[in-house]
């Protein structure tokens, strides 16, 4: 099983297209808000991102994969989709 975090913000029309895309595929998420959680933006800014949405796909074996933006081809790939 694969754990997937989307990390968002308010005003972002992608983050909503991603979200609504992994809603449409049954792959649940968990949403981080750098908006309204300070934890969250250092989170993101310290594995190396300033823009949402960064999407972490993390495998059964570990292996975490990152992406940036809503590439809804690579992440269908990741997900298996």
């Amino acid at each position: 099983m694969k754990k997937v975090t989307v990390y968002s913000s308010n005003s972002c029309n992608y983050c909503n297209l991603a979200k609504d895309y992994l809603q449409e595929v049954g792959v649940a998420y968990e949403e981080k808000n750098i908006t309204a959680d300070k934890s969250a933006r250092k989170e993101l800014i310290g594995m190396g991102y300033m823009s949402v949405p960064l999407i972490v796909v993390e495998d059964a074996d570990g292996q975490v994969h990152h992406v940036q933006g809503f590439n809804k081809e690579e992440l269908g790939s990741l997900l298996g989709k």
